[in-house]
């Protein structure tokens, strides 16, 4: 009997070992009061408990289990294509096609009805479409912001990122989350006269 043969499971443990291979994608963001970069896994989970952690502040509508399995989701692709920072326009953009071959590659190790079910809910998020998605994708921008507010800005300053470009990528979390977004920009605000962005 082959070591990676598990019945009707054996789909699903193939899709499991591929997607430890997040473990190895680094982002620009440090661990706070450490040297080294956390990585995309790290930064899914953390997504995953900010979502049940502030659940009480979330809008009505928001069912907050999708928006934790969105968050354990939304960088699978990564696997792939790598992270990219988020303030790269042109490098966002260039990658957005290969993140969608890399999520058809990924989601597709999996069985009917998990392949497409997960596959869904990957596309629901990117296209940020729902409560959920835009609730999610506030979340997920929000992150590097208190970790980079908490960090003396170690990110932004490595990757030379200025106000303005924080205030205007990130302008859907005051759309989707304006008293959150209110506290941020007072925050940012102090950052810049701190030298932490230019």
């Amino acid at each position: 009997m082959s070591q990676h043969a598990f019945g009707a499971m054996s789909e699903v443990v193939a899709f499991l070992m591929e997607i430890d291979k997040l473990k190895l994608v680094e982002r620009r963001t440090k661990i706070i009061g450490h040297g080294r970069q956390e990585n995309s896994a790290e930064h899914s989970w953390h997504f995953a408990v900010a979502a049940m952690s502030l659940a009480p502040f979330a809008p009505a509508e928001v069912d907050i289990s999708r928006v934790v399995q969105m968050a354990l989701l939304h960088d699978i692709v990564e696997i792939d294509v790598g992270d990219v920072l988020v303030y790269d326009l042109a490098a966002r953009e260039a990658i957005a096609e290969k993140e969608a071959v890399a999520a058809a590659r990924l989601f597709g190790l999996l069985p009917e009805p998990q392949r497409g079910e997960l596959l869904s809910l990957w596309l629901e998020y990117e296209a940020g479409i729902s409560a959920d998605a835009r609730f999610a994708g506030a979340l997920d921008r929000i992150l590097p912001i208190l970790q980079n507010l908490h960090n003396e800005g170690q990110s932004w300053r490595e990757n030379n990122i200025s106000l303005e470009q924080v205030l205007t990528r990130n302008a859907l979390v005051g759309e989707s989350w304006p008293e959150l977004w209110q506290h941020v920009q007072s925050h940012l605000y102090t950052a810049q006269e701190k030298g932490w962005l230019r």
